[in-house]
């Protein structure tokens, strides 16, 4: 089994976010030199040097505690010690958007709960896209799932896939990068307008034809110790009209 270096994945942290090794030298007020002994496996780093480098180079805890074990030391960042007390919480949060939808989701948009409110919107998806673990941003922009309801489609996929292509950056995760190619390969609803302002609406034909007009908001979940958790993101979605607000409301 092929052992990775700390100091190659470094390297390759520092050149995903385009710094020259005298500039996150700089940052991380250590000696070019120093650095370049790192990076090359001549001088072994300490743990509080791979997490002071890991930190200007903004490496999410996940692939800090990666470093971490690949500098031969432990991870950071704990499993979460009562799972279902965290969900138990979020669940509260979620019944407490009734009756506006609201996902609990993982770092891969996999969903891992949701309230009531969903459901309804889902009508018509394929069953293949609704078995667990379901993925948002494939049910969103599949042709089998919500894409042929979405109005627009074309500024809401280039939305969902801005916002996965940032985080198969950030992350440099092979997993995120293989949804945002499988999903770049779905049809796109024509090209994207212009944005009409500073939120994309998801414009959704329910089956009388009526549109349900909603905007979201991404709460994200920061903890210290806890990787699981915080990549945990919460998405609300909110009327954007009085006809959808109406709706909504009767629905529940």
């Amino acid at each position: 089994m092929t052992t990775i270096e700390v100091g190659p994945l470094l390297r390759t942290w520092r050149q995903r976010r385009r710094l020259s090794q005298l500039e996150l030298a700089s940052r991380a007020e250590v000696s070019g030199r120093h650095l370049s002994f790192v990076e090359t496996g001549r001088s072994r780093p300490s743990a509080e040097m791979i997490l002071r480098l890991a930190d200007h180079l903004e490496v999410p805890p996940r692939e800090r505690d990666a470093l971490l074990v690949a500098g031969g030391f432990a991870p950071r960042h704990d499993s979460p010690a009562d799972a279902a007390g965290v969900l138990a919480s979020f669940r509260t949060l979620l019944d407490a958007h009734a009756p506006y939808p609201a996902v609990l989701l993982d770092r891969y948009w996999d969903l891992v709960d949701a309230n009531d409110a969903v459901a309804p919107l889902l009508a018509g998806c394929a069953p293949h896209l609704l078995e667990p673990p379901v993925n948002v941003v494939r049910l969103s922009l599949h042709p089998d799932g919500l894409a042929p309801r979405i109005v627009d489609l074309g500024a809401w996929r280039e939305h969902l896939l801005h916002q996965v292509a940032a985080r198969a950056d950030r992350t440099a995760d092979p997993r995120l990068a293989a949804l945002l190619a499988e999903c770049r390969e779905y049809p796109g609803g024509g090209p994207a307008p212009a944005p009409s302002g500073p939120v994309v609406e998801l414009v959704l034909r329910m089956p009388d034809g009526a549109p349900l007009r909603l905007f979201s908001v991404v709460s994200a979940v920061l903890t210290p110790h806890d990787a699981t958790v915080d990549e945990l993101h919460l998405e609300t979605f909110l009327p954007a009209d009085e006809a959808t607000r109406e709706r909504l409301r009767a629905r529940a």
